[in-house]
C-alpha cells in the first residue's frame, strides 16, 4: 500500500475535540509554532458524504501535519475515536498518500486498489484540482489511509499558505 507507483505517504493526520490546545501542545511540545487553519468549506468542493470540519497543516520536515477538530454532528468518521464524554483528545487518525502527475494517475492508482480489501469509505474533490479517498485500513493497519491527488498549480498554492519547519 506505501508503496505504490507516483504514490508517496505525504502527511500523518490526527483528530482533535480542542483545536487550540492541540496546536498549542505542538507549539510547545513539537517546536511547530504556527499551522495554517481553516474550515473546509470551499466553494465547490463535492464529498460524500458531506463532511465539515477545522484544519491545520505545517510541514514538519518534509512530513505534512494534518490537525482536525470534527464540528459537532458533521464529521463521524473523524469523530468517532475521540471520547465521548468531551474530556481533551488528539489521536492518531490516518496516513496520506500523495499521488503524483495528473487525474489520470490518480484514476488509474485508485482502480488498482482492490475494494475488498481497501473498502471506500469517503471521497471528493473539487472539480479538476483535487481529488481524495479514504480507505478503511482499521483492520489491518489500525487506521485510515487517505489517498490524494492535487493539480500541481493548486498543489503550488496550498503549499505556500502551509507553513514549513526543517528538521534541526
Amino acid at each position: 500500500m506505501f508503496s505504490r507507483p507516483k504514490a508517496r505517504h505525504s502527511q500523518n493526520a490526527y483528530v482533535t475535540n480542542d483545536l487550540d490546545r492541540a496546536l498549542s501542545i505542538w507549539r510547545d511540545d513539537y517546536g511547530v509554532p504556527e499551522f495554517y487553519v481553516f474550515e473546509n468549506d470551499t466553494p465547490g468542493l463535492v464529498s460524500s458524504p458531506e463532511y465539515r470540519m477545522k484544519i491545520a497543516l505545517a510541514n514538519v520536515g518534509g512530513m505534512e501535519i494534518e490537525l482536525i477538530e470534527p464540528l459537532p454532528g458533521l464529521a463521524p468518521m473523524h469523530a468517532e475515536v475521540l471520547p465521548q464524554d468531551g474530556s481533551f483528545a488528539m489521536c492518531f487518525h490516518h496516513a496520506a498518500l500523495r499521488v503524483d502527475g495528473e487525474l489520470g494517475d490518480f484514476e488509474e492508482y485508485m482502480a488498482s486498489l482492490d475494494p475488498a480489501v481497501h473498502p471506500v469509505v469517503w471521497s471528493g474533490g473539487l472539480g479538476d484540482l483535487m481529488r481524495y479517498t479514504y480507505t478503511d485500513e482499521r483492520a489491518t493497519l489500525g487506521h485510515y489511509l487517505e489517498h490524494v491527488w492535487f493539480d500541481a498549480r493548486m498543489y503550488e498554492q496550498m503549499a505556500s499558505a502551509i507553513p514549513v519547519y526543517p528538521t534541526r
